[in-house]
């Protein structure tokens, strides 16, 4: 027996030095009909998947950006004395370009012109598949500030009516009728020309612009695959290969128009600027030219003397260079004003007014593209947002610059002016003998001319900016247009499939994994053995059958040879011709102590031993009743009637002609001490001298504790514990009784095995009696 536990102990040991992959695999091997059921279930899971969500086709698009980071030349020569690029992002990046394309404003805008929001379906064998051109439309007559999404059923009758159905409403209205939908506002359904409507189930969605934005805005993608190129790549995962293509191509097409928009901001603001002062210098040059009228009237000067000439011709070099300078001194002095004036500081500068200066140029050009980001910006946030905080500020800063530059410009052109005037001043002076007259109407007609430059050039500027607002191209032109892919990118069959097997390995397996976790019973050979040094000297598999008598009716079954080894093993306890008692006791009732009995005494007894079964359970008795023996008078008689002796209470049993039993007899008021009665050693040794082996049926000792009354008399106690029943806490009390030695000899016998995860210490089969193979279904369903 020491043998036997230091074999259990060191097996033991060995099990838990790492994982035991052979358990792991028999628990799985167990229970590969939970795994068999859920990679079915989860296939068809993923059948139905594919077969109700509807089709995803990925649609693309190219752009070319004219980048003037790439391009090189003077706008790049530019960029790069200015150094302000990338810090004030006023150049026509492409990377700045897809940021505005991904733009929600820009997806706004295109939801609102295709109606996005409104989605049209057919409804087909629990399918929905979404339409683009639908067999009627719905009008918003009035809708509601927040549209609740909703969704309404139409369907045409035979009558020619359409019946509608959504929430709490259905109604039947006819064709151009208004009806009214809570939470989302008056429709008007209205059929489209050319098209039929058949008699299925149509769906319409209705949603609220901000919601179906942020929808379409999940599907778009925008990317530069490349840096060293400016094309940008655009996709779009749409159900409906057209209404996808027409979707991007509206989204270009007011990109595009966006793009224009920006440029011809500048040009609108100039020509405003134009008009406006073109407006001042006519009325004051009509003034000038007035004046020059009504002098000559009233001087009645009709022509000019030969002096008058010569001062003219001498001055004329002068008059021209002053003209200019006075042109530009009004036109700086003007646009000082503009960039003073706190109304009109947050609008574009009309850049094409300001001198040929390269630099100069560049920086306006930056200040309106942050002017022109700040209006982008408005459309989605306030002006308290940080991102307007900041571009105020950089606006701020440049606008103090382009002052600074514009009146140290203007102090340049001033300075040429007032020399330019000492110059003629000196000139006139020269010539003495021109009449004071003549001098005075050449000082107006001077004026005049002044004016008249003014006026030409703000002339030539407004058709300028007339001919620079029709040449204006966007950045960005289509070189690949949007085309949908003729396969659709999801669902993908493959892929669902492969996650559905995955699945349907993966959570039968953790389920298996779960349950033996929170498992409390005893379940493999490793949960005895770890909770107890108790020997186990028998296992005994699951019986198939009703048939309680394994081993007189199967007698080279797996299980008759399990009883087999049983016996050897007892013979290891039972060395001696005066050890012939067996007890048999378990934890709880229900853990197979007389099916185990009824096929140990026939094992020996097949091994031409004679045996004695006692059925000493006296509370709830059930051996007798598997043997079909009756249990008239039996051991309870024999403790209280002193006339009864052992030949009337020892009955020979049919199943084998060595085998008989004593039954427990009457219930009696006192099952304790009727074991304890004085006359059971008398005749416990009278049956050790007709019998080779005596095997007593005891009580539950878990339960009551008439089998340690019963331990006295016994050579070896098998304790029972069945696989699945048997509690984990309850492998205790038979540990206590080991070490505590209340019982001596003590093995366990591990019975009705049905799990080959449990891990068997011996290998059995059938030879010339094997059953019929069952079918998968058996196996799927087995207990």
């Amino acid at each position: 027996m020491e043998n036997i536990r230091e074999y259990n102990m060191s097996n033991q040991l060995e099990e838990e030095d790492g994982i035991d992959l052979k358990k792991i695999f028999m628990e799985l091997a167990d229970k590969w009909h939970w795994i068999g059921v859920g990679i079915v279930t989860c296939l068809i899971i993923s059948f139905l998947y594919i077969l109700y969500t509807p089709p995803s086709y990925q649609i693309n698009a190219r752009v070319l950006v004219n980048d003037d980071e790439k391009a090189g030349g003077l706008a790049k020569q530019a960029g790069a004395l200015m150094d302000l690029g990338g810090l004030l992002g006023g150049k026509n990046s492409v990377d700045n370009e897809a940021e505005i394309l991904k733009t929600r404003f820009l997806m706004e805008q295109v939801a609102r012109e295709m109606q996005l929001n409104i989605v049209y379906a057919r409804k087909s064998n629990f399918v929905k598949r979404e339409l683009y051109q639908a067999p009627f439309r719905l009008d918003f007559i009035k809708g509601v500030d927040s549209i609740k999404k909703t969704q309404i059923e139409i369907q045409k009758l035979p009558s020619g009516k359409v019946k509608i159905v959504s929430n709490k409403l259905e109604k039947e209205i006819n064709w151009n009728d208004t009806f009214e939908i809570k939470n989302v506002g008056t429709l008007q359904l209205l059929p489209v020309n050319g098209l039929s409507m058949d008699n299925g189930t149509f769906v319409v969605t209705l949603n609220s612009i901000d919601e179906r934005v942020a929808d379409l805005m999940k599907m778009l993608s925008v990317g530069v695959s490349n840096k060293q190129v400016t094309i940008i790549d655009l996709g779009l995962a749409y159900p409906v290969p057209k209404k996808g293509e027409d979707i991007l191509n509206t989204l270009i097409k007011k990109y595009t128009e966006a793009n224009l928009s920006d440029k011809n901001a500048i040009a609108d603001s100039t020509g405003k600027f134009i008009k406006q002062r073109l407006q001042v210098i006519a009325s004051e040059l009509g003034d000038v030219e007035g004046e020059v009228k009504q002098f000559k009237q009233k001087n009645r000067l009709a022509d000019m003397t030969e002096q008058g000439k010569v001062l003219v011709q001498s001055t004329s070099e002068f008059s021209t260079e002053l003209a200019k300078a006075e042109t530009q001194v009004s036109i700086l002095s003007d646009l000082e004003k503009y960039l003073q004036d706190e109304n009109k500081n947050k609008r574009v500068f009309p850049t094409s007014l300001l001198p040929q200066d390269m630099v100069f140029s560049g920086i306006m050009n930056q200040y309106n593209a942050l002017l022109i980001e700040r209006d982008k910006l408005l459309l989605s946030v306030t002006d308290s947002s940080p991102l307007i905080k900041n571009l105020d500020g950089q606006v701020a800063e440049m606008r103090a610059g382009i002052l600074a530059n514009i009146v140290s410009t203007k102090n340049t052109f001033v300075l040429t002016r007032d020399k330019l005037r000492k110059q003629l001043d000196k000139a006139e002076g020269q010539i003495s003998a021109v009449p004071e007259i003549e001098k005075d109407y050449l000082k107006l007609a001077r004026n005049q001319q002044i004016k008249q430059e003014l006026y030409i050039f703000m002339m030539q500027k407004a058709e300028e900016t007339a001919i620079s607002k029709t040449a204006n191209i966007s950045i960005a032109k289509t070189i690949d247009p949007p085309k949908a892919a003729v396969i659709p990118i999801s669902p993908k069959k493959t892929i669902v499939y492969l996650a559905g097997l995955i699945a349907g390995l993966v959570f039968p397996i953790l389920t298996i994994f779960g349950l033996n976790f929170l498992n409390t019973s005893i379940s493999t050979k490793q949960d005895i053995t770890n909770l107890t040094s108790v020997p186990i000297i028998g296992e005994i598999s699951h019986n198939l059958s009703d048939d309680n008598l394994i081993v007189a009716n199967q007698a080279r079954s797996a299980i008759s040879e399990q009883f087999r080894a049983l016996r050897t093993s007892l013979s290891f306890y039972l060395k001696n011709k005066d050890e012939k008692i067996i007890l048999l006791t378990s934890s709880m009732s229900g853990e197979g102590k007389s099916f185990t009995a009824i096929n140990l005494g026939n094992i020996l007894a097949l091994a031409g031993k004679k045996v004695l079964l006692m059925e000493l359970d006296l509370r709830k008795p059930g051996l007798s009743a598997k043997l079909g023996v009756s249990n008239e008078i039996g051991f309870s008689n024999y403790t209280i009637d002193s006339t009864i002796k052992v030949d009337h209470i020892v009955k020979p049993l049919s199943i084998n002609k060595n085998m008989f039993i004593i039954s427990s007899g009457p219930l009696p008021p006192n099952p304790a001490e009727t074991l304890m009665s004085e006359h059971t050693p008398a005749l416990i040794e009278e049956l050790k001298k007709q019998f080779d082996y005596i095997i007593m049926d005891a009580p539950p000792i878990g339960i009551i504790t008439d089998a340690q009354l019963l331990s006295n008399y016994a050579d070896v106690v098998l304790y029972l514990v069945r696989q699945k029943i048997t509690q984990k806490n309850q492998i205790a009390i038979v540990d206590d009784l080991y070490r505590s030695k209340k019982m001596k000899n003590i093995g366990i016998v591990v019975n009705d095995i049905v799990s080959k995860a449990y891990g068997y210490g011996y290998g059995y089969g059938t030879y010339g009696e094997e059953n019929k193979q069952k079918g998968w279904l058996s196996k799927v369903f087995k207990k």
